[in-house]
Order: C-alpha cells, then structure tokens, then sequence
C-alpha cells in the first residue's frame, strides 16, 4: 500500500501535514508492507499553480492508493473517488503518527474546514 500526505516540508515521517491538500509544497510518500513502514519518500511538488486533476493525476502515476490530508477540496476528492484512490481527510500532526494510526485502523476521516480560502468558487 502506498500512502501520500501532503507536507510542509521535506523531513519524511518528522515533517507535519500541511493544512491544504493543494498548495502544500511537498507530499510525503509512505510504503506500507503488513502494517510496517518500509520505504518514505518527500516529493516536492511539480507544479507551481496546477489545474483540476494535476496533483491526482500526478500522485496517482506515483501508484498511490490512499490520500491523507487534512483538508481537500471537493474536485480533488471527486478525482480521486475517479481514480480509485481513498481520501481520508482531517488528519493533523506529525506525519509518524498519522502513519501509525492509520496502521492500527484508529484514523478516521472527519470533515476539516482550512482556517482560510483558498480557492474562490462563486
């Protein structure tokens, strides 16, 4: 299973999750091989300003299979939902134990609200 956690920055399983699915600078990959953690990779984002589909698209050809953040907009949920790709949103904290509650089933998906807007839909 391949895991991708949009992060601040790029200190792997140290680093914490950034607040919006698309404007965070680095996503944190994660491996998980029977509930260990075998591989962590920070990717930097491609994109400067990205459109639709970009950052789902683009994780989804890094053969991610979950998505977890803390807030993501609808567009991006109903790509991966395309894509097959789970979303688990309202995650906080440092990404180690984000990953680890997710390995013992105790991370739940909860409705997040970013503390500002970042994109206007009107």
């Amino acid at each position: 299973m391949r895991i991708a956690i949009p992060s601040i920055d790029d200190k792997g399983l140290d680093s914490f999750v950034g607040e919006h699915f698309g404007r965070s600078p680095f996503y944190t990959i994660v491996d998980i091989e029977k509930s260990e953690i075998k591989n962590v990779k920070a990717i930097k984002t491609p994109f400067g300003s990205h459109s639709p589909g970009d950052i789902p698209n683009f994780l989804f050809s890094q053969k991610v299979n979950v998505i977890i953040a803390r807030g993501i907009g609808w567009r991006a949920k109903d790509w991966f939902k395309k894509l097959g790709i789970q979303v688990i949103t309202g995650a906080s904290g440092k990404i180690r134990d984000i990953v680890q509650s997710f390995i013992k089933g105790e991370l739940v998906s909860t409705p997040y609200e970013p503390k500002e807007r970042f994109h206007e839909h009107g």
